[in-house]
């Protein structure tokens, strides 16, 4: 029988003993064992935060995620040898595409990421903070990696997408990880991880994996380690209360299983589309992974008048639903993914039966193809039916993680809102209307119960990802019983993963620490115009300040005829009485317009390539006729690498060939008094040497 292996320290090794014996799900049949009994756990974080943390830490968030994408193009090339392996979980092919394809993906979307963030090993967080009136003292708050390693404990119903999610998030931020998957189903991420190994792509010491017990690992955390955890909230809570992890205060995330809900608006009937669209939802949520996903709607909720022809439907949409071999492709739901999870999944729906009834299924038996029933940890979707869901408690405290979902009726949508936060704590619920008020209504008096909130009708639902499916840039977690974490979520997920700081001192030193100028901040004059510097030439600071320009009321008519933009108050003879302005005042954007007349200041071709936009521009003081205004023009940042395409390069000449980057310049408008009226950051893109 074959023997999985750890990947620790920078080796294969396999653990001591026979360990624990894992199964085919459809079969039955013993196919591998794992152990890790023998593992040094101390020494294998350790060498996580000596070898892979100071790599990963060295690496620029752009070269971490030019790194995820390499990394998931070379698994991509591997995907025939993932799927054979997966259906041994008892995956259909849809809910392998779901963990395998779905968990590159999210190593794809994180390598994207990349260009949220500047070219640096670190990270600022927010706007800057004067904190002083002479404009001598401010603050900016950064982060940075944290010295430890990312542990994550995984569950069993994505053994690749468990992983990839989690890692792609700790990677980009530049924080090493020790991978433990729940070991009924880590032969296939071992086969993952032994593809990822041999690409070298990663550093050493940027991944580890442990199939098996996780021993006391948790017993050598420090307080710079981050711990995820996905499973139930019983073994969350007793892993998170470890003495250890408390002592040390170790950041500690929690995605627990959780009695996710749909609620049916009032306004949906038999004959609008959204009646289909749910109906079809919760077939999906209850039988793709076999209803094993910590995200699989439990609790169904309804109008009273229409429960009868509910739940008729969905039984009658249930019972097309193909079970046995996912080999076979008529087969549309796998197993579980082993017997003694069909055990456990019966043993809740019995605690459910107390004060539920079947309505549709059999608990006992299932027809199935190409498989035996009995040897394959097959079961029947199971749709119960609770008539009185506020007295009867248990459809909101009990999950059976399998195919099973409870219908429920609610009187009124106040009734409905209250049902759903019975469950103390989801990671996601759905609301199925077509009236906008009433899912305005939904969401807010819902969504302190809920991580994430689907609306879905007929103008999203051909689009929409649906109820069950996190997605990298949204936050995947919950409040209460869903363990209060939050994983993903685009860049707050990476700040998990480092230390927040609030740095204080002069503008100068703010800009030195973070390659960041800021506003007050010693200038670099040297005399030379910086748009005559190429990219590689440019230094934080270059900084000029043009000749003045005064504004006349010819020029703000003039503009005003050319832009069509003949607003009152940049009128000569408009009453100037209750406006905010004493007269004339020039427009905003011809002040721009100035301001770049000014700056620019050169009709030789020069590295500077094009505008490529402005943000955070702002006007400060009007701009009377007769003003002098000036331009302190200053080098802001520089951003080298992974330039968002061009949508378009052929509608440019020679746009996609030529080696540029792109850089931010703050533009600072002032007044013959020297007062600011003016406040912008424009963006060019610049031809490197």
């Amino acid at each position: 029988m074959n023997k999985l292996e750890n990947y620790v320290s920078g080796r294969w090794m396999t653990g001591d003993g026979d360990g624990q014996i894992l199964y085919n799900a459809v079969t039955g049949d013993a196919i591998a064992n794992a152990s890790t009994k023998g593992l040094d756990f101390d020494a294998i974080l350790n060498y996580a935060r000596t070898k892979g943390n100071p790599a990963l830490r060295k690496m620029t968030f752009h070269e971490r995620g030019n790194m995820l994408k390499a990394l998931a193009s070379h698994l991509r090339d591997h995907l025939d040898t993932f799927y054979k392996i997966s259906y041994q979980t008892g995956a259909t092919k849809i809910d392998s595409w779901i963990d395998i394809e779905g968990g590159i993906g999210n190593l794809f979307s994180y390598a994207s990421l990349r260009r949220k963030f500047s070219d640096e090993i670190f990270c600022t967080d927010g706007d800057s903070i004067n904190l002083s009136k002479g404009n001598t003292f401010m603050a900016q708050h950064i982060l940075v990696p944290k010295e430890g390693v990312a542990i994550h404990i995984n569950a069993f119903n994505f053994p690749v997408w468990g992983m990839l999610e989690k890692i792609a998030v700790n990677l980009l931020a530049g924080v090493p990880a020790v991978v433990k998957p729940a070991t009924i189903t880590s032969f296939l991420t071992e086969a993952v991880v032994k593809e990822i190994i041999a690409s070298k792509i990663l550093p050493e010491g940027a991944l580890q994996l442990i199939c098996g017990s996780a021993g006391d690992l948790l017993s050598h955390v420090t307080s710079q380690d981050v711990i995820t955890f996905t499973g139930s909230a019983s073994t969350g809570l007793m892993l998170k209360s470890q003495k250890k992890i408390m002592e040390e205060n170790v950041p500690f995330t929690m995605e627990a299983d959780s009695l996710n809900c749909i609620v049916l608006g009032n306004d949906v009937s038999p004959n609008t589309p959204e009646w289909d669209i749910f109906i079809k939802e919760v077939k999906k949520e209850m039988t793709v992974k076999a209803g094993q996903k910590c995200t699989a709607i439990r609790r169904i909720f309804v109008p009273e008048n229409k429960m009868e022809d509910v739940w008729k439907a969905i039984s009658q949409s249930l019972s097309q639903t193909v079970i046995g071999n996912p080999l076979n492709e008529k087969v549309r739901m796998g197993s579980l993914a082993g017997l003694s999870q069909r055990d456990e999944v019966k043993n809740q729906i019995q605690k459910l039966l107390a004060s539920s009834q079947i309505i549709y299924g059999s608990l006992d038996s299932v027809e199935t193809i190409d498989a035996d029933a009995n040897k394959g940890a097959f079961i029947s979707p199971l749709l119960l039916l609770n008539e009185k869901p506020f007295a009867s408690t248990a459809s909101h405290e009990v999950e059976a993680f399998g195919p099973v979902s409870t219908i429920m009726p609610y009187k009124n949508f106040d009734e409905a809102i209250e049902l759903s936060k019975k469950g103390k704590g989801s990671l996601c619920s759905t609301i199925v209307t077509a009236d906008n008020k009433m899912a305005k209504q939904y969401v807010i008096g819902a969504a302190t119960h809920h991580g994430r909130i689907l609306i879905l009708n007929n103008e999203c639902a051909k689009e929409s990802t649906g109820h069950g499916s996190p997605l990298p840039t949204l936050v995947h977690g919950g409040p209460g019983r869903a363990g209060g974490g939050e994983e993903m979520g685009g860049i707050r997920g990476v700040k998990h993963y480092m230390q927040r700081v609030a740095v204080q001192g002069s503008p100068t030193s703010i800009t030195a620490v973070t390659n960041q100028y800021q506003q007050y901040a010693k200038g670099n004059t040297n005399g030379i115009h910086p748009f005559k510097k190429y990219f590689e030439e440019l230094q934080i600071g270059d900084q000029i300040t043009t000749e003045k320009r005064i504004i006349t009321s010819e020029d703000i008519n003039r503009f005003a005829d050319l832009s069509g933009d003949h607003f009152y108050a940049h009128l000569e003879e408009t009453d100037f009485n209750d406006t905010m302005f004493e007269r004339q005042v020039a427009h905003g954007y011809f002040i721009m317009s100035v301001a770049a007349g000014l700056f620019v200041d050169s009709y030789e071709k020069n590295p500077v390539l094009l505008n490529y936009g402005i943000d955070e521009l702002r006007f400060t003081k009007p701009v009377y006729a007769g003003a002098e205004i000036y331009i302190r023009f200053t080098c802001k940042e520089k951003l080298s690498n992974d330039l968002r395409k061009i949508e378009k390069p052929e509608d440019f000449k020679r746009g996609d060939d030529i080696e540029k980057g792109i850089v931010k310049w703050l533009v600072e408008i002032f007044d013959e008094t020297n007062e600011l009226v003016g406040l912008a950051t424009i963006l060019t893109m610049v031809r490197k040497k």
